[in-house]
């Protein structure tokens, strides 16, 4: 993987313990040439994809390679505008590729991209994968939960401490591909991100067996590499019963 001065990436998938198939997927992008990586920046992507062996992993396939194509051509120079636009576009081709296999009818997914800028944090999401902000000794989640589950804690029936072992927690209220259209969730504005900041991106297998602290913790004590490896190794430990895929981008000092 190819990175420009000023951020450390590291990726892990895992199929987990239970599954026979991996339907997650995931990519990290940047502009080969300059100009163009001082206008776009850097792109993370992570689905989980939903619909059986083939169309969860259709359906996750299709997400990341839109958002990174739809992203790299289209001419906005506002990083959410682009990343709601290739959002739709996803949804639609998912879709569509659904109507044209009607044995993978029902299938769908997670969604959560960020975009990094002249140091400033951009992102959407869909779904239940997740986007958090390890600042120091701080963990902030940056997505909520597009669930059945997700909905109760809102509402405050559900406590955010039991969401993670709740049955049915995984029974998902948004996806790509799911729906006449798709509500995407992201900040309405950048936020400003800091040396030393970590952006970490996962699937339901991670954070549905580690917790936050225990994210916060490796983070803080690891290289993203060796981040990702102590996480994936411990939710494999814990019975992997999901696939596990986990993204971390550091935020160097500038040069």
């Amino acid at each position: 993987m190819n990175v420009k001065p000023g951020m450390e990436v590291a990726s892990v998938s895992d199929v987990g313990c239970q599954r026979d198939n991996n339907e997650d997927s995931y990519l990290y992008w940047e502009p080969a040439a300059d100009r163009e990586f001082h206008r776009k920046g850097r792109l993370a992507v992570i689905a989980d994809g939903m619909g059986g062996y083939e169309g969860g992993q259709e359906a996750s396939r299709l997400a990341v390679e839109t958002v990174r194509e739809v992203y790299d051509h289209v001419v906005r120079d506002d990083p959410r505008a682009a990343l709601l636009e290739a959002f739709a576009t996803a949804h639609q081709r998912i879709q569509t590729y659904a109507l044209q296999h009607p044995d993978l009818h029902g299938m769908g997914t997670t969604c959560t991209a960020l975009v990094v800028r002249d140091r400033q944090l951009y992102f959407a999401h869909v779904g239940d994968s997740r986007l958090y902000l390890i600042r120091g000794a701080r963990i902030s989640r940056l997505t909520r939960d597009h669930s059945y589950v997700g909905r109760l804690v809102e509402s405050g029936i559900v406590r955010a401490e039991d969401a993670e072992k709740h049955p049915h927690r995984h029974i998902l209220t948004a996806a790509l591909g799911a729906g006449t259209e798709v509500a995407v969730d992201g900040a309405e504005h950048g936020m400003a991100l800091q040396d030393g900041d970590d952006l970490l991106l996962c699937t339901d297998g991670l954070w549905g067996v580690v917790t936050d602290e225990e994210l916060e913790t490796e983070a803080g004590r690891n290289a993203p590499a060796e981040c990702c490896a102590a996480l994936v190794k411990l939710a494999l430990q814990r019975g992997g019963p999901d696939n596990i895929t986990v993204q971390v981008l550091r935020i160097l000092p500038e040069t």
